[in-house]
């Protein structure tokens, strides 16, 4: 069994070795997966909003 080494007393390889045996990794990225305040104003998402409905409603009068 081996006796306990106290991190700092470590050399800085066997340190490195321990820090990767840690570390894990992720299956998808956190930092990418934010959800997005609703309060914020985005203009993308209105100007979008805007060209579906008028498109449709044009279509709509068009054909009648």
């Amino acid at each position: 069994m081996a006796r306990f080494v106290p991190k700092g007393k470590m050399s800085k390889k066997a340190q490195k070795e321990l820090n990767r045996q840690r570390r894990v990794t992720w299956e998808f990225s956190p930092v990418t997966k934010t959800v997005e305040s609703k309060k914020l104003y985005n203009r993308r998402k209105n100007a979008c909003d805007r060209r579906e409905d008028y498109g449709t409603s044009v279509f709509y009068f068009a054909a009648a």
